[in-house]
């Protein structure tokens, strides 16, 4: 029989040689790999002071999975820190208990009380929360993530460019909140928020009060402005549902009020949603300065707006404006599409020739603001003078052919009042009106005369009046502008001087102003009502209307004292005084305010 040999025998040759060597060779694997990892992978950084690490599974005596142990690591700071980050144009305060904004200070404005201004209103945001806040639809949730202590990149205060991260998380939830700061009044965000490793729905808010509310004119004018594809629109207050969820495209959207606004650039339009928050708000609670009126409305009356920027995909990342409404700024920020920030001042009704009249009045401003000494320059107001003798100037050949049109229209009131007696002086509703009104335009034409031809520079006072008025109450650069007396050309004048000369004035034009035709009963009820219109519009309106209304009257008062002692002014004159005798009797004193004209016996 063959002989076979036990290989773990003594005398075993080859085979054991073989199995050493092939021992050998895999420690020598081995330990080359161990070399190669710590070599190319660097050790863990270890954990700061201020993050608590636990893993609880551990600490019970068993071994999770790598899935679990990853998902139950908690991330939290120890301690509440605060990290101030700032430029030459703001001062930011966030605190790492929720990684949101205390305090947005903007450094180059005031607020009602001459106090540095500041965005974030603590008593709202107390009750709705902070700006930079993260904001989801389980109010739990939402809660959760406001109270947590994160984990912050940088304490103290940091100067602009800079970037600054917190980090946290607890249980199946992490949140990673960075935000990037530049020389503007523009950051970056970029935030996100992961459960189980997958981000969920997490919107980036300014939840709660804008801008300067102890002014209460600030809750009247807040709204929430978006602009979609290039189109630009304003929700006001009473139109606002909040935590309805708006869907893109937006090239920009946000909450503003008359003044400021805090406005989110998306990086991807496309993907962008809008949260659109509202809530009602005790006035008593919230102001700033104690013993203001809440004007007679209930306190719950009054609403406070916000907005969150969220994403589609769950990953935000946006730039954020915080800053003024100012033109020159607004329109130097562009998003992702190109769309700069200026739509967001809202002109109202009257909003192209309101617009019209702010270019021209920051035109002439930019001429003579170099010349004014800073700060407290009377600027603004020079530029509303010499702005409004500009337009008087433009106005004047208006003016002209206007008093032409009243000069032909008094010829021809003879035959007009012939016509007229040919047909029994018939009313709207008598058949006979419609031929008699059809040969007195017949007249009209043949002599050259327009029936609007003296109402022209009625028309278009009016209008620019109006305007005025709403561009004055909506353009930050009248905030807080001096003049004179005057402190703030937007609010009304403190001593009511200027409304009360503008009355005067008022009065004045009326009396020196020619209106022949005119009933004198209505004249004299013009030239009382007038003023009083005038004096109510101002009072306790934009002081800054009220001066470019008295240097208007002033300038229409000097041109028509010398247009009445032109050829055409005297016999616009005669005409009328003619006329009066006729209607009222030579015997008789009567008076007429309108145009100095009297008649005597």
């Amino acid at each position: 029989m063959p002989e076979y040999r036990n290989p773990n025998q003594a005398g075993g040759g080859t085979d054991s040689r073989g199995f050493l060597v092939m021992m050998i060779l895999m420690i020598g694997v081995l330990a080359g790999l161990q070399f190669w990892r710590a070599k190319h992978n660097p050790p863990a950084p270890e954990t700061p002071a201020a993050v608590q690490t636990s893993t609880p599974a551990a600490a019970s005596g068993t071994v999770p999975s790598a899935a679990a142990a990853v998902s139950s690591e908690a991330v939290q700071a120890s301690e509440e820190q605060t990290t101030v980050v700032e430029n030459d144009l703001y001062k930011i305060t966030f605190s790492n208990r929720g990684g949101e904004v205390r305090h947005w200070i903007l450094k180059q404005y005031a607020d009602t009380d001459g106090s540095p201004l500041d965005l974030v209103h603590e008593g709202a945001a107390k009750l709705y929360g902070y700006p930079l806040s993260l904001y989801t639809y389980d109010q739990a949730v939402t809660r959760q993530l406001g109270n947590a202590l994160y984990v912050p990149s940088a304490t103290g205060t940091l100067s602009a460019p800079a970037s600054l991260t917190f980090k946290w998380s607890e249980g199946n939830l992490s949140v990673t909140k960075t935000f990037t700061f530049g020389t503007d009044y523009v950051i970056h965000a970029d935030t996100q928020l992961l459960r189980n490793g997958s981000p969920i729905s997490a919107t980036l808010a300014w939840p709660s009060g804008f801008g300067d509310l102890g002014d209460l004119q600030s809750f009247s004018s807040e709204s929430i402005d978006t602009s979609s594809s290039g189109k630009s629109d304003h929700i006001a207050i009473k139109k606002v549902s909040g935590g309805a969820t708006l869907q893109g495209p937006f090239d920009y959207a946000g909450v503003s009020d008359q003044y400021f606004a805090a406005l989110f650039l998306p990086d991807h339009v496309d993907d962008a949603t809008l949260v659109t928050l509202s809530n009602k708000i005790d006035i008593n609670k919230v102001l700033r300065r104690s013993g203001e009126s809440a004007n007679g409305k209930k306190p719950e009356e009054f609403p406070l707006l916000g907005a969150a920027m969220g994403s589609k995909a769950g990953h935000v990342q946006t730039r954020l404006f915080v800053g003024p409404k100012d033109w020159q700024v607004l329109k130097g920020i562009e998003t992702t599409t190109g769309v700069n920030l200026s739509s967001t001042v809202d002109f109202g009704f009257w909003g192209p020739i309101s617009k019209a009249l702010f270019l021209g009045m920051r035109m002439v401003h930019s001429w003579i603001a170099p010349a004014t000494p800073q700060p407290g320059n009377w600027s603004w107001g020079w530029a509303i003078v010499l702005f409004t003798i500009f337009i008087n100037l433009i106005m004047l050949p208006l003016r002209l052919k206007g008093m032409k049109g009243m000069l032909k229209m008094q010829r021809i009131q003879p035959q007009i009042d012939a016509i007229k007696a040919k047909h029994g002086n018939p009313g709207p509703t008598d058949p006979k009106a419609g031929k008699m009104n059809a040969e007195i335009m017949a007249l009209q034409k043949q002599e050259g005369v327009s029936m609007l031809g003296g109402c022209v520079p009625t028309l278009i006072t009016l209008p620019l009046l109006f305007a005025m008025l709403t561009m004055m109450q909506r353009v930050i650069e009248l905030r807080h502008a001096h003049f004179l007396w005057i402190h703030d050309l937007s609010a009304g004048d403190p001593w009511h001087v200027l409304p009360i000369v503008l009355a005067l004035t008022s009065f004045l034009v009326q009396f020196y102003t020619p209106s022949p035709g005119v009933d004198p009963q209505q004249a004299r009820m013009m030239a009382f009502t007038m003023p009083l219109f005038s004096l109510y519009m101002t009072w306790n309106y934009a002081s800054g209307l009220a001066l470019y209304w008295n240097v208007g009257n002033f300038i229409m008062i000097l041109q028509q004292t010398i247009m009445n002692r032109t050829a055409m002014g005297r016999e616009i004159r005669e005409i009328a005084a003619k006329r009066f005798q006729q209607k009222n009797g030579k015997g008789q004193q009567k008076k007429v305010i309108q145009g100095k004209m009297q008649t005597r016996r």
